[in-house]
C-alpha cells in the first residue's frame, strides 16, 4: 500500500461500528440552497498567480500532462504580457540578484523552497501597492538549483496546467473565483482562524517564551491597542498534546462550530495524522506519524498543530485527540442518548471523514486538512502530492449518493509569499509601530480599524492581504465559470451561516458579516449543473470512467 492510498483505503464502514446507520441526518436539515453538504479542502500556501497566473493557457511541452482550454473558457485577472516581460519587480534594484520577471516552473520543479510569508514581510513586499519587492522581503532560493531558482527571485515562479493540471481541469468544468483574498496579511494560523471565525483578535496565552509582552514584527502576536492581543503569525494551539511546549495560545472568540453546535447541525474538522493510535507504513505513530514524499524526498509529520482551525477554541477543541465513540457519532455533539457528549468534540482524523461518509454518515459541514506532505506547503509539500489528495478526495465524493447535494471548496490559508500582482487597498487598517509596514513604518492603510472581540477598534488585522485560489466543485457550480466577486476566507463562514443558520452571525468583530458571498460561483436555478469529473490522481487528466473504489478496511477507534 502506498502512502498516497492510506487514507482512502480506510474509507469503509467496518467492525468498529455496531449498527446500520440511519438515513443521513444532514439531508433532513432546512437549507437556503440545495446544498446539504459542504466540504472545505483547506490547503496551504499558494497565491493565485502562482497556480493560475496564465490560465487557461499552458505551454504543453512534450512529456507533460496537457491542457487545452475549451472554446469559451473565460480568462482570469492574471499575468499580462507586460507583467511577464516588464515586471516592476525586475526593474527594482532593491531586489538585488533576485530581480526577475515571473517565470514558468515545470513538473520537475514541483519541489521548491518555502517563501517568507509573515504578516510584516508580506506588507513590505507589497510596497505601498507597487507589488515590486517580493524577492527582497518574501523571496527564498534553493542553493543547489540554477538561475533564479537559486536566488530570492524564486518567489516569482509560477505553474501552469501542465503541473497543476487537476486544478485547471476542475476550474474549467466547474467554477473559480479570481478575486479571493486572505482576510489579513500573514501565514497559516491567521488564515486558519479566518476560515472558521473571521477573527484573529482575542489571543489568550497558555505558554509563551516571548517577553516582554510588547509589539514585535517577529512575534506571533501584537498588543491590539485596547489591552488585548491580536495573532499575526504562527503559533501552536494551547493544550494540544502535539503542540510545541514553548508557545501556545487559545482564542477567546467564537467560531462557526459554536453556531453549528447550537443548531444541532452535524459538522467536523478532519486533520491528517490526528489519530494518535494509528501507525503509518513507515512505523511512525502518535504525534510523530510521518510520511516520506517521493517528490520532495522529505519526511514530514502528518499533523501540524498550528494548522488546526478548531483547536484554538476551548468550546471546539479536542486536546487529547480522543476518538469518537462510534462511526455514527462522527459529526455529532452527543451519543445516541442525546445526553452523553461524544469524546471527540467534532475533531477527528482525516480517515474518519472517509469512513463516515462511506457508511452513510455524511456531516453537513466538513473541514479537511490533508497530511502535511500533501497540503501544498512549499518546502515540505508540492503541487503533485497535493494533486493526489485533492483528486482522490473529489473522485470519492463524486461517487457518493449525496454528491447531488454536495459543494466542495478548494482554497488556501495564505499565499506563502509567492508573487501575485493583485492588490486591494486595505479595507481594515492597522497601526502597530513595528508590525505594520505597508504604507510606511507603523502604517497599513488609513481610517479607523474595525472592532475586535471587545467591540473596540484593534490593531493587527490589516487586510485584505494576499490573493489566493478559490474553486468550487459541485453539481450546483456554474460550468466553466470565473467569478470576479470580491470574497475572502471569511466568506466560507458566511456561506455556512446563510445556508444553515438563517444568516446568524458570530459577532465579536468577525469579518463574516461583511464578507463577500460565494453564490456567484453557483447555479442554484439548476440550468447549467456540472457533470462529475473524474481525474487521474497522478496526471490530473480526465478519466473515461469513475475509478475503482479502494479496498475496504474496517474502521476502528
Amino acid at each position: 500500500m502506498t502512502a498516497a492510498s492510506v487514507v482512502f483505503a480506510l474509507a469503509a464502514h467496518g467492525s468498529g461500528s455496531s449498527r446500520t446507520p440511519a438515513p443521513v441526518p444532514a439531508n433532513a436539515l432546512q437549507t437556503a440552497t440545495p446544498i446539504k453538504h459542504l466540504v472545505v479542502i483547506y490547503d496551504e500556501n499558494v497565491s493565485f498567480d502562482h497556480y493560475f497566473g496564465t490560465y487557461p493557457h499552458a505551454v504543453n511541452p512534450a512529456g507533460s500532462p496537457r491542457f487545452f482550454p475549451l472554446p469559451g473558457t473565460p480568462a482570469v485577472h492574471g499575468l499580462t504580457p507586460a507583467l511577464l516581460t516588464d515586471n516592476p519587480t525586475a526593474r527594482n534594484l532593491a531586489n538585488g540578484n533576485g530581480a526577475t520577471n515571473p517565470f514558468r516552473l515545470d513538473r520537475s520543479q514541483a519541489a521548491t523552497a518555502d517563501q517568507g510569508h509573515a504578516y510584516t514581510a508580506e506588507q513590505q513586499a507589497f510596497d505601498r501597492g507597487l507589488m515590486d519587492l517580493f524577492p527582497k522581503y518574501t523571496g527564498k532560493g534553493t542553493p543547489e538549483r540554477e538561475g533564479s531558482l537559486a536566488t530570492t527571485g524564486q518567489v516569482m515562479g509560477y505553474y501552469d496546467g501542465n503541473t497543476v493540471t487537476a486544478l485547471w481541469n476542475y476550474a474549467q468544468r466547474f467554477a473559480m473565483n479570481d478575486n479571493a483574498f486572505t482576510d489579513t496579511y500573514g501565514p497559516s494560523t491567521p488564515g486558519a482562524l479566518e476560515a472558521v471565525s473571521g477573527q484573529t483578535n482575542g489571543v489568550r496565552f497558555v505558554a509563551t517564551t516571548i517577553r516582554p509582552f510588547t509589539s514585535a514584527a517577529a512575534s506571533y502576536y501584537i498588543d491590539d491597542g485596547q489591552g488585548g492581543r491580536t495573532l499575526i503569525n504562527d503559533v501552536d494551539p494551547g493544550y494540544d498534546v502535539c503542540s510545541s511546549p514553548g508557545d501556545q495560545v487559545m482564542m477567546v472568540g467564537k467560531n462557526i462550530g459554536d453556531l453549528l453546535n447550537a443548531a444541532d447541525i452535524p459538522w467536523g474538522g478532519f486533520m491528517g495524522g490526528f489519530k494518535l493510535s494509528a501507525t503509518n507504513p513507515n512505523g511512525t505513530t502518535g504525534c510523530r506519524r510521518s510520511t516520506v514524499s517521493a517528490v520532495t524526498r522529505r519526511t514530514v509529520r502528518d499533523y501540524m498543530p498550528h494548522h488546526n482551525w478548531f483547536q484554538y477554541f476551548e468550546s471546539t477543541a479536542n486536546p487529547t485527540h480522543a476518538r469518537p465513540a462510534s462511526l455514527e457519532s462522527v459529526g455529532h455533539s452527543y451519543l445516541g442518548d442525546g445526553k452523553t457528549p461524544d469524546p471527540a468534540n467534532h475533531q477527528y482524523d482525516l480517515q474518519d471523514f472517509f469512513a463516515a461518509v462511506a457508511a452513510g454518515n455524511f456531516p453537513a459541514v466538513s473541514f479537511l486538512k490533508p497530511p502535511a506532505y500533501q497540503d501544498a506547503h512549499a518546502g515540505y509539500s508540492d503541487p503533485l502530492d497535493e494533486q493526489t489528495f485533492v483528486t482522490q478526495t473529489i473522485n470519492f465524493l463524486q461517487q457518493q449518493p449525496d454528491w447531488k447535494n454536495t459543494l466542495i471548496i478548494v482554497t488556501y490559508d495564505d499565499s506563502d509569499g509567492w508573487y501575485d500582482h493583485a492588490y486591494i487597498r486595505p479595507l481594515n487598517p492597522s497601526f502597530d509601530t513595528q508590525a505594520d509596514q505597508l504604507n510606511g513604518p507603523g502604517v497599513c492603510g488609513s481610517g479607523t480599524p474595525l472592532p475586535g472581540v471587545s467591540g473596540k477598534p484593534v490593531n493587527g488585522r490589516c487586510g485584505p492581504g494576499t490573493r489566493i485560489p478559490f474553486l468550487v466543485i459541485s453539481p450546483w457550480a456554474r460550468v466553466n465559470h470565473v467569478d470576479h466577486t470580491f470574497i475572502s476566507q471569511a466568506s466560507i463562514v458566511r456561506f455556512i451561516e446563510d445556508n444553515w443558520l438563517d444568516g446568524r452571525r458570530l459577532g465579536g468583530g468577525s469579518f463574516d458579516a461583511g464578507a463577500g458571498r460565494i453564490t456567484g460561483l453557483l447555479d442554484l436555478d439548476g440550468t447549467g449543473n456540472a457533470a462529475p469529473l473524474y481525474l487521474d490522481s497522478a496526471q490530473g487528466t480526465p478519466l473515461d470512467a469513475p475509478p475503482a473504489a479502494p479496498k475496504p478496511v474496517p474502521w476502528t477507534r
